[in-house]
C-alpha cells in the first residue's frame, strides 16, 4: 500500500480560493486535498447524475423476475403465453431506450 508522505503547499488569492471552493461544491468533493489532487493529476473532475440508472436497475430487476417466472411456468407446463413474451420484449425495449438516452447524454457531456 502506498502512503501519502509528500506534501505540497501553495498560496491562492481570496478570489481564487472562492473559485476553487465553488468548483468543489459543483463536483461534490468536500475535501480540498482530494479535489486539488484529482485536478492536478487528471485536469478535470466529472460529476455524473446517474439517477436514471436507478430506474433502469428497477426495470431490469422486474424483467429478471418476470423471466424467471416465465421459465418456471414453461418448465412446469411446457408452454407460456405469447402475451407474456410480448410484455417482456416491451419492457426490454424501454430499458434499451433509457440506456441509449443516458449514453447520448454522456457523449454530449464529453464533447
Amino acid at each position: 500500500m502506498e502512503y501519502r508522505n509528500k506534501q505540497m503547499n501553495f498560496r491562492v488569492t481570496e478570489s481564487e480560493y472562492r473559485t476553487i471552493r465553488k468548483r468543489m461544491e459543483l463536483t461534490g468533493i468536500e475535501k480540498p486535498g482530494a479535489y486539488l489532487r484529482r485536478m492536478a493529476m487528471y485536469g478535470y473532475v466529472l460529476r455524473l447524475d446517474l439517477s436514471d440508472l436507478k430506474e433502469i436497475l428497477r426495470l431490469v430487476h422486474i424483467n429478471s423476475n418476470n423471466l424467471n417466472q416465465y421459465a418456471k411456468k414453461a418448465n412446469e407446463t411446457g408452454s407460456i403465453y405469447a402475451a407474456d413474451i410480448e410484455d417482456l420484449k416491451n419492457s426490454q425495449q424501454e430499458i434499451l431506450k433509457l440506456l441509449r438516452n443516458i449514453y447520448e447524454r454522456l457523449l454530449s457531456a464529453i464533447k
